[in-house]
């Protein structure tokens, strides 16, 4: 059984950073791309950020040049290092593994992030 566990979420002011941690079990992680998605009150959940296996990744346009994704391969976790925080950051913000051939989708339950002006 897939587990995601987030962490690192909580209150910053605009202009700080926050790392949010994903640890995976229950799944071979190396054969599952990683992302991190978010979703704010009354918006759809949006990708942010998503590694390949191969160590490929994209970003959100909004986020580009201010947040950063990598992957542990050895610890199972996939980080999200997020710089220059702005209002408009703050979300729940969710981890997704997705297999690389089933294409099978799991998620964590979600960490909140809260940017205060």
């Amino acid at each position: 059984q897939v587990q995601l566990v987030e962490s690192g979420g909580g209150l910053v002011q605009a202009g700080g950073s926050l790392r949010l941690s994903c640890a995976a079990s229950g799944m071979i992680f190396t054969l599952h791309a990683m992302a991190w998605y978010r979703q704010a009150p009354g918006k759809q959940r949006e990708l942010v950020a998503g590694v390949t296996t191969g160590g490929i990744t994209n970003y959100a346009d909004s986020v580009k040049g201010r947040f950063t994704i990598s992957r542990d391969n050895a610890k199972n976790t996939v980080y999200l290092q997020m710089n220059s925080l702005k209002p408009e950051d703050t979300a729940v913000y969710y981890c997704n593994a997705q297999h690389r051939i089933t294409r099978l989708n799991s998620w964590g339950q979600g960490t909140q992030v809260t940017v205060s002006s």
